[in-house]
């Protein structure tokens, strides 16, 4: 009878550990965004704040009013982006120009699909979000 009962809590096990798996497959996949970089380059804005940064296809940046998390105010800045490809979420990585001793030199801007990108915080309790408006 033990032989029987090692089996059935095994057979429940297995069957509550793919469950698991793909509730997480189905979450992870809910958050990445599959983004084509050639499609990337042009001019972002946020609506409320009217910050807006324009990615060129050259791989420079232009942004202006823009604030990259909850404690910067807005301010314009400039430099090169770049595409990264990441298993958990693809983002536009923006090195930026004249920074000083001290200061953070790059930022990630999250690609959200659709036209959509965004600066946020790891754990969500900020993000301010820009539509594209026109291509490059």
């Amino acid at each position: 009878m033990m032989i029987r009962g090692d089996r059935m809590i095994r057979g429940i096990v297995g069957r509550w550990s793919v469950a698991v798996l793909a509730a997480s497959s189905a979450l992870i996949s809910g958050c990445a965004y599959s983004v084509d970089p050639d499609e990337l380059p042009g001019v972002y804005r946020n609506g409320k704040t009217g910050g807006e940064i324009t990615l060129d296809s050259d791989g420079t940046f232009t942004a202006t009013d823009l604030s990259t998390d909850e404690q910067s105010d807005p301010a314009d800045f400039h430099g090169q982006w770049e595409f990264v490809d990441s298993s958990g979420s693809d983002f536009v990585y923006l090195d930026i120009d004249e920074r000083g001793i001290g200061e953070v030199s790059g930022v990630q801007l999250y690609a959200r699909g659709g036209g959509k990108v965004e600066f946020s915080l790891p754990d969500g309790s900020w993000s301010l979000a820009l539509t594209k408006v026109s291509a490059q």
